[in-house]
């Protein structure tokens, strides 16, 4: 496994600062959230760009993935939907990023499987993945499962477990890996402190069963990226991020050996 963490924990920071933070902690990459807030969004022109991707790579950091918005099964347009992700992937080609993540947003696999077969050719061109979360609409590893079978995308398409919300929806570790088998591309690692109460703890005093998922990520033999979500923009009373990063280098090294 590879530590990496979300720049969703460090709400007001620069991208500057967070690959400070990184390379303090012995991280090997860094989720960069694309939002204006962050400096990295769709929007960069091509110098901005390439020195997003320089200051990175300088600091000996990989880019583990960019945090998009797109609704992959939203209710919306689906030229507007294809269009914001085309220009995601677009940008994680520039900054040598291998995937994309996207929320569901909706619950009909129809639909994402729709648009994922869209882009499937843009997102091999570039040599980028999109990375479907366990999240909202389809927080399980059953209903993830069931959009990526449907869309039959595996080398452009994959699965993001978030490691906090299907089990919050009743399904337990072992299913979701179970479901997700060798779509998993990738995992975000958090604690929380019930199932009802998302706010965040630090590793592995709360209720998540991380050390389960941990334990059967290295039974399946899993050597992706671990990157810690921590949120501290929607929760800014927690600890810093830097006080975060040790507990989930401990577990990326316990599980990941």
């Amino acid at each position: 496994m590879r530590l990496a963490f979300s720049t969703l924990g460090m709400p007001g920071a620069g991208l500057d600062e967070a690959i400070e933070t990184g390379r303090r902690a012995g991280c090997a990459g860094l989720e960069l959230r694309l939002h204006p807030d962050t400096g990295v969004h769709a929007g960069l022109g091509r110098d901005e760009r390439l020195s997003v991707r320089r200051r990175v790579e300088a600091a000996g950091l990989e880019i583990a993935a960019l945090a998009g918005y797109v609704g992959i099964c939203a209710p919306e347009d689906d030229d507007e939907v294809i269009g914001a992700l085309r220009a995601d992937l677009r940008l994680a080609a520039d900054l040598g990023a291998p995937g994309v993540r996207v929320f569901p947003r909706g619950d009909d696999p129809a639909v994402g499987a729709r648009r994922l077969k869209a882009i499937s050719g843009t997102a091999e061109r570039l040599g980028v993945r999109v990375l479907v979360e366990t999240h909202d609409k389809m927080a399980t590893g059953a209903a993830v499962a069931a959009l990526l079978t449907e869309a039959g995308t595996p080398e452009t398409a994959a699965a993001l477990w978030d490691l906090l919300h299907p089990w919050r929806h009743g399904e337990s570790p072992a299913d979701t890996l179970a479901a997700l088998g060798p779509s998993l591309a990738y995992v975000q690692v958090k604690d929380a402190v019930s199932a009802t109460d998302t706010t965040p703890v630090p590793m592995r005093t709360g209720s998540v069963p991380l050390d389960e998922a941990g334990e059967l990520l290295r039974a399946a033999g899993y050597r992706g990226w671990v990157s810690l979500e921590w949120e501290r923009t929607w929760y800014p009373q927690v600890a810093p991020v830097e006080d975060i990063l040790p507990g989930a280098a401990a577990w990326v090294r316990r599980f990941g050996s």
